[in-house]
């Protein structure tokens, strides 16, 4: 896929950003206040969904890991890349979140709660894997080993999901969301944040692999040109 046909996508993604944000912002601003933790609780629409974009922006770095190593196409090495980025931002925003949420219900900032210390851990693999990949640009070599470092790393997102299962009532972490356990008027600002949240990602990931393709075809005719006058 080129750059030219990559930019058909803006006009949806911008559409649905343009109707799904004032929409979430409108359900969470008139979403009821909990009665024990109070406004704060608020973050609920704003955490986990960001936690499910993170998420979705790893496993998205291993399928395009996985592509590349089977087809060797540059376009599913910079689509990984591309997830990879967008998946740590929405994971700092997991991690900002989280300890405002924290600090208003448990009194501090930070615990070493077995899924707060996964997230973060989780969070520094894939800062590495971009690491990687910025002090070895152009190798090919480079990206094949990127790549399997991207499928290991999608290990981490069951591990972390099913972190407070594995603390066995250890965790002071909240238990994952089931049937029931959301409160009324709070159903639809939640799935509203994670449908916003979601957008957003496809937003920013179809921009960023624009970017990398236009990058990349630049090097390319700058590889030509080069070829030309030597």
């Amino acid at each position: 896929m080129n750059p030219t046909a990559r930019s058909r996508w803006h006009p949806v993604t911008s559409a649905l950003m343009l109707v799904s944000v004032p929409t979430w912002a409108y359900l969470v601003w008139n979403a009821p206040i909990d009665r024990v933790q109070g406004v704060i609780q608020k973050i609920l629409f704003v955490h986990p969904p960001t936690a499910f974009a993170m998420y979705l922006g790893f496993v998205l770095t291993a399928l395009g890991g996985a592509l590349y190593l089977w087809k060797g196409e540059a376009r599913y090495d910079r689509f990984a890349a591309s997830s990879a980025e967008v998946g740590v931002l929405f994971a700092v925003l997991m991690l900002l979140s989280g300890p405002i949420w924290a600090k208003g219900t448990w009194g501090k900032w930070w615990s070493w709660d077995l899924r707060l210390t996964l997230s973060l851990i989780q969070f520094m693999v894939y800062v590495a894997y971009l690491l990687l990949r910025s002090f070895t640009d152009g190798s090919d070599r480079a990206a094949r080993f990127a790549a399997i470092y991207g499928i290991v790393g999608v290990v981490l997102i069951p591990l972390n999901y099913f972190a407070i299962d594995m603390a066995a009532g250890r965790s002071i972490h909240p238990e994952n969301l089931g049937e029931g356990s959301l409160g009324e008027g709070m159903r639809a600002p939640f799935w509203a944040g994670v449908v916003t949240a979601l957008v957003a990602f496809a937003y920013l990931l179809v921009r960023r692999i624009e970017v990398a393709g236009l990058r990349a075809e630049h090097e390319r005719r700058e590889a030509i040109a080069l070829g030309a006058e030597a």
